[in-house]
């Protein structure tokens, strides 16, 4: 551990400080500024030299911003001498332009992940990517960590699991929900949905008996929130006693806050992998969780070269 350096961004600074106290390793001297026209300024304050340095930047909003700050941080890295730059990317921004979804549009997931590679770094350790295969768009080692253990760590300690269904509130998040309904011994139920647009979803049907359940619907990311809200309209309606939900990066754009605030939803919980705003904060039925732990393991297990994959065994 003498040889780990950890430097953060400003996307995310309390947990990058969380993650420092639980390897009893403080955060590197590094400042990042802007000139008065906005470009991004970075100088590494102590020396890296042959240091195993891990940069801890979620590419959260503003994405641009602080996708940037991530490239030149790596890259002021880099040409410091760094042994080994691992990019700790709690919420990998751009992840759902992971296919062409129409004619003549990007794959831009694909582009970020040359950017990261591009800038300098030798491995990449992130949190529930949107797809999976998106760790096949690098050509350097890529970790994607679960938020599940942290997820039923908190249910155990919450529900009655006799009485819990949990929801994929899609047909595309059903492994995902299928993971977390295995490790607590729950039945799994589906929501038939389709977007007329994007940003916007319209439930079509439950797959699964939910009548009498307490359930909850898991998912990697809410953005607007819609989705969630309208799922838990039509599980209530298909006779589920409550629905809470268990979400890994809290996008919430726009009037989301405001939007699951006035919702059926008993309770939003999210992790910290994206800085929590003061909206967000407030809100009576918005609660986050730390994934700090999870994630200074796994820099742990990194840098000591030993397996990380049997975090999630």
């Amino acid at each position: 551990m003498d040889q780990i350096k950890l430097v953060a961004g400003n996307s995310n600074r309390p947990l990058a400080e969380a993650i420092g106290a639980y390897l009893s390793q403080p955060l590197a001297k590094c400042q990042v500024r802007r000139f008065a026209d906005m470009e991004i300024f970075v100088e590494i304050q102590e020396n890296v030299r042959g240091e195993d340095v891990f940069v801890i930047q979620s590419t959260s909003f503003p994405t641009n911003d602080h996708l940037m700050e991530l490239l030149i941080i790596t890259d002021a890295l880099r040409r410091s001498s760094a042994k080994r730059i691992t990019a700790v990317v709690p919420y990998f921004g751009y992840a759902r332009q992971d296919r062409k979804s129409a004619p003549r549009t990007p794959i831009s997931a694909k582009l970020v992940a040359n950017l990261i590679t591009e800038a300098g770094a030798d491995r990449v350790l992130t949190l529930d990517l949107h797809a999976a295969q998106i760790q096949g768009f690098f050509d350097v080692p890529v970790d994607n960590l679960f938020g599940a253990p942290v997820m039923v760590q908190d249910i155990r300690s919450r529900f009655d699991l006799q009485k819990v269904t949990v929801v994929s509130p899609d047909v595309g998040g059903v492994v995902r929900a299928r993971a977390l309904a295995n490790r607590i011994n729950a039945p799994l139920a589906i929501v038939d949905k389709r977007r007329p647009r994007a940003g916007e979803s319209e439930v079509m049907n439950i797959i699964g008996d939910v009548e009498g359940h307490s359930c909850i619907l898991v998912d990697d990311i809410v953005d607007s929130g819609g989705t969630l809200c309208n799922a838990a309209e039509a599980l209530l309606a298909k006779g589920a006693s409550d629905v809470s939900a268990y979400i890994t990066h809290g996008v919430l754009s726009g009037g989301a806050v405001a939007r699951i605030t006035a919702s059926k939803l008993k309770e939003l919980v999210l992790t910290d992998s994206i800085q929590p705003t003061e909206a967000v904060r407030v809100a009576k039925n918005i609660r986050v969780i730390s994934v700090a732990s999870l994630l200074g393991e796994a820099i742990r297990r990194t840098a000591g070269e030993e397996s990380v994959s049997s975090l999630f065994d």
